[in-house]
C-alpha cells in the first residue's frame, strides 16, 4: 500500500512545553488506526496538524504528497473534531450544502438527506445547530465530515456526547468508509473501538510509545500517565 499520510520529525511545543514530539509516523492509503493516549498526550495536537489546522514547530507532515493545510491536501482530507465549529446564521442544511458544494460534491442533495436521517436530524435540518446541545451539534458535525468526498478522515474524540444511536450510525458510517477506500485516523477514550482498527498507535508525553495491532496493545497501560 502506497503512504498517504507522512511524518518526519514532527514536533509542537508552546513556549518551552513540549506538546506533540519528534514523532515519525507513516499512514498507509487505506489503513483504520485507532490512536490512543491519555488528556494531553498528543493526540489533539497531532490530528489538528495533519488537519492543517495547527502550524507544526519543527519537522515535517504530508497528505498525499502534499503539504498540510495546502488547498489539494484539504481536497483529500475531512476532520471532525471534538469541539464543532458552526456558522451563527446557518440551518443544519445550509452548513451541510455549503460543505458539499465547497468541495463539488456530485449527488450530495440526497447523501444529504441519507446523513441527516441516520444521525437523527431530519426533524431539525431547518434549525440553527448553535443552538444544540453537545450531541446534537456532534451529530450536525458528523454529517458535514460525511456529506463531502474524502481520501482521508480524521477524527477526534467522535464519541462524546453522543447517544447510543448517535454511536451506532458513527460506527457505521466508519465501516462505509473503510469499505469504500477511506483512511480513517480516529482519537478516542471508547477503547472498544480498537477491535475494529488494523492498528493502534499509543502516544503519551507527545512521544509514540506503541505502534501496532490491536490484539498486542495492552488499552489500559497505553492510556495509563
Amino acid at each position: 500500500m502506497s503512504v498517504v499520510v507522512h511524518a518526519v520529525g514532527l514536533t509542537k511545543t508552546y513556549g518551552d512545553a513540549p506538546a506533540l514530539g519528534p514523532v515519525d509516523l507513516d499512514v498507509a492509503s487505506g489503513e483504520r488506526i485507532v490512536l490512543v493516549g491519555h488528556n494531553g498526550s498528543g493526540k489533539t495536537t497531532l490530528l489538528r496538524i495533519a488537519a492543517g489546522l495547527l502550524d507544526a514547530t519543527a519537522g515535517s507532515i504530508t497528505v498525499a504528497g502534499h503539504a498540510v493545510g495546502s488547498m489539494e491536501a484539504r481536497a483529500f482530507t475531512s476532520y471532525l473534531g471534538d469541539q464543532p465549529v458552526f456558522y451563527d446564521d446557518l440551518t443544519v442544511w445550509e452548513h451541510v450544502e455549503y460543505v458539499a458544494r465547497l468541495h463539488h460534491t456530485e449527488g450530495w442533495e440526497q447523501h444529504a438527506v441519507e446523513l441527516l436521517e441516520m444521525v437523527g436530524l431530519s426533524h431539525r435540518s431547518d434549525d440553527l445547530p448553535t443552538t444544540f446541545s453537545r450531541g446534537l451539534r456532534q451529530k450536525a458535525a458528523i454529517a458535514l465530515a460525511f456529506v463531502r468526498p474524502f481520501e482521508v478522515l480524521l477524527v477526534d474524540e467522535p464519541f462524546v456526547g453522543l447517544d447510543q444511536p448517535g454511536r451506532e450510525a458513527l460506527l457505521e458510517l466508519f465501516a462505509r468508509a473503510h469499505s469504500d477506500g477511506a483512511t480513517l485516523v480516529v482519537a478516542t477514550h471508547e477503547l472498544t473501538t480498537m477491535s475494529a482498527a488494523e492498528r493502534v498507535v499509543a502516544l503519551r508525553d507527545g512521544e509514540i510509545i506503541f505502534d501496532g495491532p490491536p490484539d498486542q496493545a495492552d488499552a489500559d497501560t497505553l492510556v495509563a500517565r
